[in-house]
């Protein structure tokens, strides 16, 4: 199945959450904290919360990407089969749980280490829209930190 036209993760919240430019902020870099420098090549998935009336609750695919040579996302492709348009994306409103999820096995693999978590995952809530929202994640091969950065 071929892929949509790329999402960039450039404004990629104010996408999701108000429809804005897509050029407005990065969601999210990655360092390698034990080499000191970007991890590239990491598979960023972008992931949309629902709750239902039975207490059931499920994330679905919303966008991917993969981490640059500089350890950002710049572009998140709408995951195929997730049903969603660009625009359809950009419909959606605040109040929503988001999941970041960023698989590092095949990173350090690649970089010739082990790891003890194979992929992080981080979840979060957008209760301004207005706000810039950047969310640096920082690895190692057994640990990783994350912070709301600036």
């Amino acid at each position: 199945m071929a892929l949509k036209s790329p999402i960039t993760c450039h404004g990629m919240l104010h996408l999701l959450l108000e429809g804005l430019a897509l050029y407005e902020t990065e969601l999210t870099s990655v360092l390698d904290s034990s080499l000191g420098k970007p991890a590239a090549g990491i598979l960023v998935r972008v992931q949309v919360h629902h709750a239902f009336a039975n207490n059931t609750e499920i994330f679905d695919p919303l966008a991917e990407g993969v981490t640059d040579a500089d350890g950002r996302c710049m572009q998140l492709w709408p995951q195929p089969g997730a049903g969603q348009s660009k625009e359809e994306l950009a419909k959606l409103k605040t109040g929503t749980l988001y999941k970041v999820v960023f698989k590092t096995k095949d990173y350090f693999e690649h970089t010739g280490r082990q790891c003890f978590y194979p992929w992080v995952e981080i979840t979060f809530e957008v209760s301004n829209p207005d706000e810039h929202y950047h969310i640096p994640l920082l690895i190692s091969p057994y640990s990783y930190t994350t912070y709301r950065g600036s």
